[in-house]
């Protein structure tokens, strides 16, 4: 390399804008048009990723909490990597899947409890039946 040294001539230290044109006062001046120039705003894709765990966790039927959880870490992947309609996509199904999971808890619970309640109701009339038939014995034959 060489050994080059700098003097007060090669480095300015005042910049002189002397040599500019100044603009004349007649003239119409137009104010500056402010042009915003950042990232992109895109809508924030949905993973869904904390209801597929509270499905997988608390309402699994038919292994549906866990298939939406798998979409639902596909989705937060495509995410990360930029593919965003990738992420949407995988959003969407990870939603489909939890709605579905949802319903199917949902109603398989108010099966059961319906036929507990029929159940229940069943046994108790079955019960005072018998309580009847045990106080009144001759009472069938008809004689």
């Amino acid at each position: 390399m060489e050994n080059f040294q700098y003097t007060r001539d090669n480095v300015p230290l005042q910049i002189q804008t002397n040599n500019y044109e100044r603009l004349r006062e007649d003239q119409v001046v137009c104010s500056p048009a402010v042009v915003n120039m950042g990232p992109p705003i895109y809508p924030q894709v949905r993973d869904h990723i904390v209801w597929s765990v509270f499905n997988t966790i608390y309402m699994n039927f038919c292994c549906l909490g866990f298939a939406a959880l798998v979409f639902s870490i596909k989705s937060r992947d495509r995410k990360v990597v930029g593919d965003l309609e990738g992420a949407r996509h995988y959003g969407s199904t990870a939603r489909c899947l939890n709605v579905t999971a949802l319903v199917l808890t949902i109603l398989t619970f108010l099966i059961i409890i319906i036929l507990l309640a029929v159940g229940v109701f069943q046994i108790y009339s079955i019960a005072m039946q018998e309580a009847q038939n045990q106080h009144n014995p001759f009472q069938g034959n008809g004689k």
